[in-house]
């Protein structure tokens, strides 16, 4: 019998995307008895049944191209906004999953489309993800397509900071995405030769930072490339964070709505400050070493033209490896990379997770044996 199967990618766009659409609609279609339709703008097409025939034709040049050819967006199936409200939709998604007569979703996404997919398989549909993220954080997978080209970009723009910041005798800050987890800017920190980097997983204490940048001085370098991951800290900030959100927990157990809302506008208060941190330690690393200081974001720029070779082939061959499992009839499950292979790992260990950079890293170790400053 044909098998009816769905993509749709969700969250952030990433390099890679339509490489592994491609992987997928490619492999499907050779196997045959077929047939394949993408859900434009991640679950909210899918809940609007707004569709993409995914022919040969469609899938034909897409390789090379950044970005999604179905589009993206962040919304949640239960929490989907519609007109002026925010909805439940999970059961007007069910609804449409059936009348496409599917036999498997493809959810391709970051750790909250694993979960929002995870909500699916829970009312019975059968979903298979496949993890990217130019953050490489999504647990149980070796890395997430869109890591690779995210650190090259990052580490190009590093490297040709370099020449300015040497010229002008400057601190050069350069903020790199990354909000829990520091792999983007300790990766391409370490490839493009940052002499402070500073990530999520190790709170930085902004003196130890500028005593390094003042001994590069006492040597006769008066320039210095400082990498931040956007979510870093320093350990008062830290602090914070872990009492709010130790609170929130307490607060949840005891079912005190008022405290758990009075927390969460805690918490949103620190993340709007939060943006301007960099800038703040930009000014603080100026005042405290005497060098002028510059920063650089970034942002976007990292996420989007022509995936790298690494991330086509990771992508492809994780694509085409999802349709054997669908063939095979095993869902409920993320295709992880597990060394040069695949596995299939259970959605409901994946959601909730995050994969941090653990303090022991190999790159950790090879970082502070250059004599890299990670600000502790």
């Amino acid at each position: 019998m044909s098998k009816h199967i769905g993509i749709l990618t969700a969250g952030g766009d990433s390099p890679g995307l339509n490489a592994a659409i491609r992987g997928i609609g490619k492999t499907a279609l050779a196997i045959g008895d077929m047939h394949i339709v993408g859900f434009r703008d991640g679950f909210r097409g899918l809940m609007e049944n707004r569709i993409m025939r995914l022919d040969r034709e469609t899938l034909s040049s897409i390789l090379t191209r950044g970005g999604t050819i179905l589009g993206t967006s962040r919304d949640k199936p239960h929490k989907m906004p519609v007109g002026s409200e925010v909805m439940d939709m999970t059961e007007v998604i069910c609804d449409n999953y059936k009348r496409h007569n599917l036999d498997a979703l493809i959810c391709i996404g970051g750790g909250g489309t694993q979960k929002n997919a995870y909500r699916l398989a829970q009312k019975g549909l059968n979903i298979i993800t496949l993890p990217k993220t130019i953050d490489n954080d999504v647990a149980l997978t070796d890395v997430t397509f869109g890591f690779h080209t995210a650190m090259e970009i990052a580490t190009e723009a590093i490297d040709r900071l370099h020449s300015t910041a040497h010229s002008h005798h400057r601190i050069i800050v350069v903020e790199v995405m990354g909000h829990n987890a520091g792999w983007l800017a300790l990766g391409a920190g370490v490839a493009g030769g940052a002499d402070v980097i500073l990530i999520p997983e190790i709170p930085y204490n902004l003196q130890s930072a500028a005593d390094a940048i003042r001994k590069r001085q006492q040597r006769g370098t008066n320039f210095s490339i400082v990498a931040v991951a956007e979510g870093a800290l320093c350990v008062d900030g830290h602090n914070t964070l872990t009492e709010l959100k130790e609170k929130k927990i307490q607060a949840k157990e005891k079912g005190d709505s008022k405290g758990q809302k009075k927390i969460a506008e805690a918490l949103k208060e620190f993340s709007r400050n939060r943006s301007t941190t960099t800038l703040r330690l930009t000014e603080e690393l100026e005042r405290m070493t005497g060098l002028e200081s510059r920063l650089t974001i970034l942002g976007h720029y990292q996420r989007g033209g022509t995936p790298s070779a690494a991330d086509r082939m990771l992508a492809t061959r994780l694509g085409s490896t999802c349709v054997d499992y669908i063939v095979k009839g095993e869902f409920g499950v993320m295709v992880a990379v597990n060394g040069n292979g695949t596995k299939a790992v259970p959605l409901e260990q994946v959601v909730g997770n995050k994969k941090l950079v653990p303090l022991d890293h190999p790159w950790i170790r090879a970082a502070r044996n250059v004599g890299t400053c990670l600000g502790d």
